[in-house]
């Protein structure tokens, strides 16, 4: 059976989850690595866009409505004397060279570039991406010196996407491989409670396939954006309760399977 119609089956046959106890690791492997890369398209998708969208209306934004300013010594200076907001469709642009505002204020917001006291943000996606001034150069800047910048940084964006990809591939396949290996942890005293002789290791390719319904559910969720309340705890009862299904589809009373 190849891993796409394996999830398919994970989705809703607890007898097919508890078939693959003996399945070979690599395999189970592979089989949370696809999943993972699926749980991650909704988020990776609206982070691409945002940020795409982002870049180019600030380069707009920047160009015909931000009065003149300079960057030196990493602070961004000019007359203005207070924070200055411009909003185009579902993109905002803050100016703030006041420090009124700082980086954990954007937190949340869906597609917004500010250009604060310190540091230029990207919101994107729910997610926030900070550079400091500093990084760019030491010495004084204009605001043509940054649209040069964003030029540069628009042509290299599909370089950039990419290695964002990446980082967010590999951080969600990380906390994937610990979410199951506690859920086989928690599958140890559901065996006992259902009366099954089972190893860790079997229960650890158990417990990975069971994460498949709730992880299929909230990436539907996810590209329909649709907060689902309590998602943590809705996620590990769900796959939970399909590792219990899976070991009660086991006979009981046996000997110890290897």
């Amino acid at each position: 059976m190849n891993i796409f119609a394996q999830i398919g089956k994970s989705i809703y046959s607890p007898k097919d989850i508890a078939d693959t106890r003996f399945q070979g690791i690599g395999k189970t492997i592979l089989f949370l690595f696809t999943l993972t890369l699926i749980s991650i398209l909704p988020v990776v998708y609206y982070m691409f866009i945002g940020i795409s969208e982002a870049v180019g209306t600030a380069k707009q934004s920047i160009q015909t409505d931000l009065p003149s300013f300079t960057i030196e010594d990493g602070v961004l200076h000019s007359d203005i004397k207070a924070p200055l907001t411009i909003k185009n469709g579902s993109f905002t642009l803050i100016f703030d060279p006041t420090g009124a505002i700082d980086q954990e204020d954007m937190t949340g917001m869906d597609a917004n570039f500010a250009m604060l006291q310190n540091e230029i943000v990207l919101a994107a996606g729910g997610e926030t991406n900070a550079v400091p001034y500093s990084l760019f150069s030491n010495e004084s800047m204009t605001k043509d010196d940054i649209i040069s910048l964003i030029d540069t940084a628009e042509s290299s964006l599909p370089v950039l996407l990419g290695l964002l990809f990446i980082v967010v591939y590999v951080f969600s396949s990380g906390m994937k491989f610990i979410e199951v290996s506690l859920i086989a942890l928690f599958g140890l005293l559901l065996k006992r409670l259902a009366g099954r002789n089972l190893q860790y290791r079997h229960l650890w390719r158990m417990a990975a396939y069971s994460t498949t319904l709730p992880t299929i559910f909230f990436t539907i969720m996810a590209f329909l954006r649709t907060e689902v309340p309590f998602s943590f705890s809705v996620n590990w009862f769900v796959a939970s309760m399909m590792l219990l299904l899976a070991i009660k589809e086991l006979p009981g009373k046996t000997p110890a399977e290897s």
